[in-house]
């Protein structure tokens, strides 16, 4: 809010800059930023550069979500490939935790207003509903699976992420009270990773293994991302992933892929249970670093794919049946040539461009009744306006 000059000053002070900062209750689901109703209040910016979008963090997005489905394509491809593996193993290490911090982030304010609730059900939770529903169904059928029943407690491949992100921004006003909230969540995720008891009821082992990246984008302000988008974080950023890949060649043999999906604990995957609260702490430390250095690359101006950044959700939920299409079908059990060099290129290539058209906006308008349907029918109006 910009300050009246007082009465006894005689030239009125210098308007005060600041540098516009994108809608932080906007996740990397959203489409686009809900308008506000009603005036804006005094001293408030007009309404085109309230709604004007960051096009860094539509880069972000976009390319995250190229990496979830190019990482989901090499599945079915790697194995017998170190190589792949290991480059699998890179890419698994941070794309998910880059896409839940960035999607802290733009939670920064939700604070379980009514407004705010009404978004993350039509968002968030009507898009689990339905894509859960819609990948049930899709298993028993195309993949001559009869005994695929829909369990709404029971996420299916990609949709854990909508319901995950659901839990967790619902407690963030809880996050935003603690005094230290990135160390409980810590302290939650390493816990919950030697406990087998958990189960699968709502993948809450990736939900609690997940919430430190989602806990750090609450406490995130934008000079952070100043200084990730340093100079000096990109140059130390090459070598950082060579490290990480020439690593990640030579463990891949060794290390179970378990680890990176946190979605079971250590006593599951047959490993010591101390093994858990380790892996926890050392694949979080991994994950960030790798974290910065691709935000670091990602560019700040707009580019030609900044604009399908505002479409990822319709990217992230519609992959997938692509992706297990060519699976259940045997597509990779009959071309095998796809294990090798050239076939990784061609999944790689299609995986990415198949993504990209997903993410574009008729796509987008084609699926708003799923990805943000209007249920005013289904909220109570506010007393003031009935």
């Amino acid at each position: 809010m910009f300050q009246a000059p007082s009465v006894f000053t005689r030239a009125p002070l210098p308007p005060a800059t600041r540098e516009s900062e994108p809608r932080r209750e906007q996740t990397l689901t959203a489409t686009r930023p809900a308008p506000e109703r009603g005036a804006p209040a005094a001293g408030a910016p007009a309404p085109s550069a309230a709604k004007k979008r960051d096009p860094y963090f539509d880069n972000v997005k976009y390319l995250a979500i190229v990496l979830v489905a190019v990482a989901h394509a090499w599945e079915p491809v790697m194995d017998g490939s170190r190589a792949t593996r290991a480059l699998y193993m890179v890419v698994y290490t941070f794309h998910m935790p880059a896409f839940i911090l960035i999607s802290g982030y733009f939670s920064r304010t939700f604070d379980m207003s009514a407004p705010k609730v009404k978004r993350l059900i039509t968002g968030v939770a009507v898009p689990y509903v339905l894509f859960e529903t819609a990948y049930s169904l899709f298993k028993r059928y195309v993949d001559d699976a009869p005994d695929t029943s829909i369990s709404l407690v029971d996420p299916l491949f990609l949709t854990w992420f909508l319901i995950a992100l659901f839990i967790w921004r619902v407690t963030t006003p809880i996050w935003r009270t603690l005094r230290h909230p990135l160390p409980v969540a810590l302290a939650i995720a390493m816990l919950a990773s030697v406990s087998p008891d958990i189960g699968d009821d709502l993948d809450l082992q990736r939900v609690f293994q997940f919430l430190p990246f989602f806990v750090l984008g609450l406490l995130m302000k934008p000079e952070h991302f100043q200084l990730v988008r340093r100079r000096e974080v990109r140059l130390l950023s090459l070598p950082l992933f060579a490290g990480a890949l020439l690593f990640a060649y030579w463990i891949a043999p060794r290390m179970q892929l378990g680890w990176l999906y946190r979605a079971n604990s250590a006593q599951e995957m047959d490993a010591p249970w101390w093994s858990g609260a380790v892996m926890s702490l050392a694949l979080f430390g991994c994950a960030l670093a790798l974290t910065i250095g691709f935000l670091a690359w990602v560019p700040r101006r707009n580019m030609w794919f900044t604009a399908l950044g505002a479409g990822t959700i319709c990217g992230y939920l519609l992959h997938g049946f692509l992706i297990k299409g060519a699976v259940y079908t045997g597509l990779f059990d009959r071309h095998t040539w796809l294990s090798g060099p050239v076939g990784l290129v061609v999944v790689s290539v299609v995986a990415a461009a198949a993504v990209t058209l997903m993410c574009s906006p008729p796509v987008g308008r084609a699926l708003k009744f799923a990805t943000e349907p209007d249920m005013k029918w289904a909220f109570r109006k506010d007393p003031a306006k009935r």
